[in-house]
């Protein structure tokens, strides 16, 4: 008993860890809870990746519903991305099923690597000076919008316009950009891929989304990161019933698992919206690189 309980707040613990990072930088956590399940409860690989889905979606609903109050997500992007995703997450399952189980770890750690390499690759582009936070740069200064308010003012009115509700005015248009059609298509092909992968793979597939997200479509970091978990809600979905009616999910180390990861993520997603961007980029890159070696270790049993 003392041994199981043992076991079980050891799924709760690694459960917050996972959550942390599934609410900072927009994933499912899938690619911290493969190797947590398979190094620490001796899942399968089918069922690591199985338990791994299980816990995507209440983790990545937990960092959305934090990221849509942060005014860090877009809902239309991410909707669109999870729809297209869900129709090929199960796609990805039936794959994992007739696929060897090194191979499965193998796409997901080539994959890993290479989303790691382009968040180096932004990150390293980004001037180190954050002057300021994020975004603000983009804002007109005061004396800008004064400037402004005299240029534009009617014979009779005051600059009473420069005020902090007009810069906040500025600031919620310039984080929440209008998406036009070509990105929206451009979201729900990269849903597509991502869902195939997050099936396959048994990750939320926000590993794939967020690098896509900022290099194909331009949004901001965090953006990207909000915007992804949206997606990874609705995408795991379908997979997650197929795995459960294929009898591969650990429901009692899953459930033990969302108990941390749920509060893990909404503490996550505060920490990404105080987090400078280029610092965000490089957590994320050295996030997957480590979950990539977790992975390849794993694989090649040199843990046992």
């Amino acid at each position: 008993m003392d041994a199981s309980f043992a076991l079980l707040a050891g799924g709760v613990v690694g459960g917050i860890v996972v959550g942390i990072f599934s609410g900072m930088l927009g994933i499912g956590g899938g690619t911290l809870m493969i190797p947590l399940f398979r190094l620490v409860f001796g899942l399968s690989p089918l069922q690591a990746t199985a338990t791994s889905l299980f816990c995507v979606v209440p983790t990545s609903l937990s960092g959305a519903v934090q990221h849509v109050r942060n005014k860090t997500s877009l809902l239309k992007l991410g909707m669109v991305a999870g729809t297209g995703g869900a129709l090929t997450s199960p796609l990805g399952v039936q794959l994992a099923q007739v696929s060897p189980e090194w191979l499965v770890m193998l796409a997901a750690a080539v994959i890993i690597v290479w989303s790691a390499a382009k968040m180096f690759s932004k990150a390293i582009k980004m001037p180190k000076n954050p002057a300021a936070h994020e975004g603000l740069s983009s804002l007109p200064s005061a004396s800008d919008l004064a400037a402004g308010a005299v240029a534009d003012k009617q014979p009779g009115e005051t600059c009473s316009s420069a005020t902090p509700q007009t810069l906040a005015s500025t600031q919620a248009a310039a984080d929440r950009p209008a998406l036009t059609r070509r990105q929206l298509a451009q979201g729900a092909l990269i849903g597509l891929g991502a869902g195939l992968a997050s099936g396959y793979v048994g990750v939320g597939g926000g590993f794939l989304m967020v690098p896509l997200f900022l290099s194909v479509i331009g949004i901001s970091a965090r953006q990207a990161s909000g915007t992804s978990l949206v997606a990874v809600m609705i995408l795991a979905i379908p997979g997650v019933v197929q795995q459960g009616l294929l009898g591969n999910i650990a429901y009692l180390v899953g459930i033990a698992t969302c108990a941390g990861s749920i509060p893990g993520a909404l503490v996550g997603a505060r920490l990404a919206a105080r987090i400078p961007e280029r610092t965000l980029r490089f957590a994320f890159g050295y996030f997957l690189l480590l979950a990539a070696a977790l992975l390849m270790v794993n694989e090649l049993g040199i843990l046992g």
